[in-house]
């Protein structure tokens, strides 16, 4: 496997040649970042490539442009529930007590504590209301998880096990509602068919349109 990186246009786009893939594709962060996943190590070729989607590249890059990003400023503020609180508010209690344990304020430490109060969050309000959610809607559980994740709000296996993005708890409480009983539906439908959207509106009448607001979301760090 190979990496480079090539200008097209304005942007530089990362290209990882991996003999081993079948097609090529083309990944956009909601950063805008391009990336290629291609077999072929010809530049020609990828140019080629991104040159007959460029419109749609484009579209893409305009889309993620519009998507609402929520950032703090951190050591002053916290973001829960989709709410921005001061550093010195109740709601930042034990974020407080992290920061303030800290010998060496780096950035990476600021993170980490910022990190570690999201996840103690989650597993405390998240297991609260998948508990609620999957006794309403009839249904069970193998287990809970919760991570960080850049792409995913969640998860559900093939076992059972759901998992939660820590960074939910940044969410409005009705996006979070959405987010659990979507993957709870999963326990039914391990697809996303009609029947398992039907599902998902059985229990929250309003889910379409809390969907496209999850869409438009876009959480920094």
């Amino acid at each position: 496997m190979h990496t480079s990186k090539i200008n097209f246009r304005e942007y530089e786009v990362e290209v990882i040649c991996n003999p081993r893939l079948k097609n090529s594709y083309i990944h956009i962060s909601h950063s805008g970042v391009i990336t290629v996943k291609t077999p072929h190590k010809s530049k020609r070729f990828v140019s080629a490539l991104l040159n007959d989607k460029s419109s749609w590249i484009e579209k893409q890059i305009e889309k993620n442009a519009l998507r609402s990003k929520i950032t703090i400023n951190l050591e002053d503020e916290v973001l829960l529930f989709g709410e921005i609180y001061s550093i010195d508010s109740a709601e930042a209690t034990k974020l407080r007590e992290k920061l303030h344990r800290l010998r060496t304020a780096t950035k990476e430490k600021v993170l980490k504590a910022y990190d570690t109060f999201y996840k103690e969050a989650a597993m405390l309000y998240l297991t609260q209301e998948a508990n609620r959610q999957a006794k309403r809607m009839n249904l069970q559980f193998s287990g809970l998880k919760f991570r960080k994740m850049k792409s995913r709000w969640g998860s559900c296996s093939s076992k059972g096990i759901v998992t939660f993005n820590t960074k939910l708890m940044k969410l409005e409480k009705e996006l979070i509602l959405y987010v659990v009983i979507h993957e709870l539906a999963h326990l039914v439908h391990m697809n996303h068919s009609k029947a398992f959207h039907d599902l998902v509106e059985a229990y929250l009448p309003n889910s379409k349109e809390i969907r496209k607001r999850l869409k438009a979301v876009s959480i920094v760090s």
